[in-house]
């Protein structure tokens, strides 16, 4: 995208003007990447209960009681999750309890994770507080 801008200020307000052109410009390449990405993002003071559902990518910083199903999920350190998760990958930073089923489980140091976990691969982080039961899927 090229955008040709001509701006007639006096030079204290212009150089502040740029600076408001330049920091749109880049929020609006954040949002087109973030739609071609199609991420979803619940920061940590979203609250939910039932079941979250998402197509392509959700990210949680939430409190979420109830099962969730994406393509990927990630959790952060402030999420608490009380529910099944169902993925092609999951990476779990956060509180889970309940079962994880994906085909890729990375779990974080700063996890805590109560449940059943099914994968095909999963990696831990030296540091995560677990209290789980491994099942490995077959291809």
């Amino acid at each position: 995208m090229i955008m040709i801008i001509t701006i007639k200020m006096s030079h204290s307000t212009q150089l502040k003007s740029v600076w408001s052109i330049i920091y749109s410009m880049y929020m609006l390449s954040c949002i087109n990447k973030m739609a071609d990405e199609k991420v979803s993002i619940l920061l940590s003071d979203v609250s939910i209960e039932g079941d979250l559902v998402e197509k392509d990518k959700l990210i949680l910083d939430a409190k979420i009681n109830g099962d969730i199903k994406a393509e990927e999920i990630e959790t952060h350190q402030n999420s608490n999750l009380k529910g099944n998760i169902n993925a092609k990958t999951a990476i779990l930073g956060g509180k889970s309890k309940g079962n994880v089923s994906s085909d890729k489980i990375n779990v974080k140091k700063t996890a805590q994770v109560d449940g059943v976990l099914s994968q095909k691969t999963l990696s831990i982080e030296e540091g995560a507080t677990l209290k789980i039961k491994t099942e490995t899927k077959k291809n």
